[in-house]
């Protein structure tokens, strides 16, 4: 026994065959169960996560060069160095006879901070050998002064030529004595001046040598600012140009340059001037060999041998047309700028440039103050 399903959509004439109507009925109904499982499978699937907002991210902009204005100032170019304060009257002792060299120092009559006198003895040579030779000098020139009066009497009979020969070694003999007094006297070293005594380079037993520095003795009260500067600064700097003063722990002073450096000679040595360095290569320090620099008043606090530096105004020009340095452009010989427009585009400008200093340009020609420019 069998038995027949009718669906809605079966045909009710079973034994016609399925025409052009039948395969549309039979697609309707695999499109139906079709949608059914793919409704009912939505509910299967795991939710999908919420799209993130985007709105807060910034993007990224495009870098602007900077702009400056063209504007007016007064513009320095200044040559900068160090230095110290040192006295106009001031003198590095030492001894310069050559005969004195390798003699001990007996006795050193000073020490850092004394005052002392004009012609007070700063140090003293042990010299006792040339003592005793002075001695026997003077005995032998006695014996020697008697026969010179014998020779005078006989001149008459002597031959002229021996006569003359006598009368050279009589006065050889004299001032051989004479020299030897002088060197002796010589081994005493005595201050120039009045002063105060800064430094002292020996001590007592050192042995000495001609133009090495014993002591520095200055007067405190004739104080003047040294500077030291390069030599292609120097080439820059002319007599009373205004100079601005940095002196450690006593503040900053206006003045003005007083002279230039004395040019300094190769031969320092044996030249009784005490100049450049010692035979031992310490170097003799002098005021003219500096930049020196004229203070109206020094502050109380500045003393000898204060350090300080230096700036000399070499160039000064008041409202002068300046533009920064990074906005300058140059291409071989060509200098410009690149100039912003009132409606914001950009031209190319060439520029006559005059003084610049570590953060600006001056502009002869070229620009205006108010317009503005591009950086780099």
């Amino acid at each position: 026994m069998s038995m027949r399903w009718w669906t809605a959509f079966s045909s009710k004439r079973e034994g016609r065959s399925p025409g052009n109507g039948g395969r549309a009925r039979t697609a309707g109904v695999l499109a139906v169960v079709a949608l059914s499982v793919a409704v009912s499978g939505c509910g299967l699937l795991p939710d999908e996560p919420e799209e993130a907002d985007l709105s807060s991210i910034q993007l990224p902009q495009i870098s602007k060069k900077p702009e400056y204005e063209v504007s007016t100032k007064t513009l320095e170019t200044t040559v900068s160095g160090s230095g110290k304060i040192m006295s106009t009257q001031e003198k590095t002792l030492y001894y310069t006879t050559k005969k004195l060299e390798g003699k001990f120092i007996k006795k050193l009559y000073i020490q850092v901070g004394d005052v002392v006198k004009a012609g007070q003895p700063i140090a003293e040579l042990d010299v006792e050998d040339m003592k005793d030779t002075l001695r026997s000098q003077q005995l032998a020139f006695r014996q020697l002064e008697l026969e010179m009066k014998q020779t005078l009497r006989d001149k008459d009979t002597m031959d002229p030529v021996d006569f003359e020969q006598k009368q050279i070694n009589f006065e050889k003999q004299r001032q051989d004595i004479v020299d030897l007094q002088q060197d002796i006297a010589d081994a005493v070293l005595t201050a120039p001046f009045g002063g105060t005594v800064v430094s002292v380079s020996v001590q007592e037993g050192a042995s000495v040598k001609a133009y090495d520095p014993i002591c520095i003795i200055a007067d405190p009260t004739k104080l003047v600012v040294t500077g030291n500067l390069s030599k292609d600064d120097l080439e820059k700097v002319a007599v009373g140009m205004e100079v601005e003063v940095d002196i450690n722990s006593a503040g900053k002073v206006k003045g003005k340059v007083r002279s230039l450096p004395q040019p300094q000679t190769d031969n320092n040595n044996g030249n009784g001037n005490g100049g450049g360095q010692g035979n031992g290569g310490q170097k003799i320090e002098r005021p003219e060999q500096y930049l020196l620099v004229d203070v109206p008043q020094l502050p109380k606090t500045a003393v000898r041998g204060t350090p300080l530096t230096v700036k000399v105004i070499v160039n000064r020009k008041e409202n002068a047309v300046v533009i920064p340095l990074s906005a300058l452009r140059t291409i071989g010989a060509r200098t410009y700028v690149q100039v912003v427009e009132a409606d914001g585009s950009k031209r190319e400008v060439d520029i006559e440039v005059g003084q610049q200093t570590s953060t600006d340009a001056e502009v002869l020609q070229g620009l205006t103050p108010g317009q503005k420019v591009v950086g780099r």
